[in-house]
């Protein structure tokens, strides 16, 4: 793999925990492959499907505030049209309210899409302090 594929995978998370934190909901869905799939932490289940990962940040939208995240220790491998991101993720927003603090190990496994880079699954794994 180049450095430069390294580095554009490493943007992309960069690029995706930004539009995070601005709440820029239809950003993150342009960020999706169709078949992408995440876990949703708080009711510890999959989200399969762009529809769903969508209706995900839908309800964020309205219950969190405030996000702001942090990435360290990125690692960026490539296999021709697949990537895969690994780091960790420190993380504060309020919900509902209250203020919560994650630090979770991460994958983005990402696919190559006409050129660019999309989010195929986010596996993040919230640790108790």
């Amino acid at each position: 793999m180049s450095a430069d594929t390294a580095s554009t995978l490493e943007q992309e998370v960069h690029r995706l925990f930004e539009l995070l934190d601005s709440m820029d909901i239809r950003g993150l869905s342009a960020m999706l492959t169709d078949d992408a799939q995440g876990i949703d932490e708080i009711s510890r289940r999959w989200m399969r499907g762009k529809a769903a990962l969508d209706d995900y940040f839908a309800q964020l939208e309205g219950a969190v505030s405030e996000p702001k995240s942090q990435v360290s220790d990125l690692h960026a491998v490539a296999w021709g049209e697949v990537g895969l991101v690994t780091f960790v993720l420190d993380q504060t927003y309020k919900m509902n309210g209250e203020e919560h603090r994650i630090s979770a190990p991460t994958s983005i496994v990402f696919n190559r899409d006409n050129g660019g880079w999309k989010v195929a699954m986010i596996h993040t794994v919230p640790l108790p302090e």
